[in-house]
């Protein structure tokens, strides 16, 4: 049975908040990975009750090591970072951690905009098919899927996760 996206969402947020206090970061700057990294950013804030702290958005199409093979969505946006990121303590926030890529994708945009005191990784699920040596600070549920199958968070309102099955090639 798949984890319901609010319970794991106000535990992250209780987990998150022991992290940034045991790490002594009093002003942190919140980063959500477009699109379902975005989603979980806003209910994370929500249930913080930080709602009202700016949000930077990444896009990290173009930092994507296969984007000569997949070429780049029509719906591409630029990022967006409301704040200096240069010595900010970052909460970098994205739905689902598989392989990693996405997640080394960011840190390169990120450190193209500046040098951070530091990054807390947060993501909603974390899949066990890594490829790179990346783990979350904070995860709401890691999870073991077979080759056929991924998860999917849909959302806005409400977030909820779909478990999808690739077809076979």
């Amino acid at each position: 049975m798949l984890p319901q996206p609010a319970s794991l969402i106000e535990e992250m947020a209780a987990g998150l908040n022991r992290h940034l206090a045991e790490q002594g970061i009093e002003e942190p700057r919140f980063v959500g990975i477009h699109t379902g990294g975005v989603w979980v950013a806003n209910a994370l804030l929500q249930a913080m009750d930080l709602a009202d702290e700016p949000l930077g958005i990444l896009n990290v199409s173009f930092y994507r090591d296969d984007f000569s093979r997949k070429g780049l969505h029509p719906q591409v946006r630029p990022s967006q970072l409301p704040f200096d990121i240069e010595n900010q303590h970052l909460v970098l926030i994205d739905d689902v951690l598989m392989s990693g890529r996405t997640i080394r994708a960011a840190l390169n945009e990120l450190f193209d905009y500046g040098r951070p005191a530091s990054v807390t990784l947060v993501c909603l699920l974390e899949i066990n098919a890594r490829e790179l040596p990346i783990r979350p600070d904070i995860v709401g549920q890691t999870l073991s899927l077979p080759q056929n199958q991924r998860v999917k968070l849909t959302g806005p309102e409400p977030l909820a996760i779909e478990l999808r099955e690739l077809d076979p090639q």
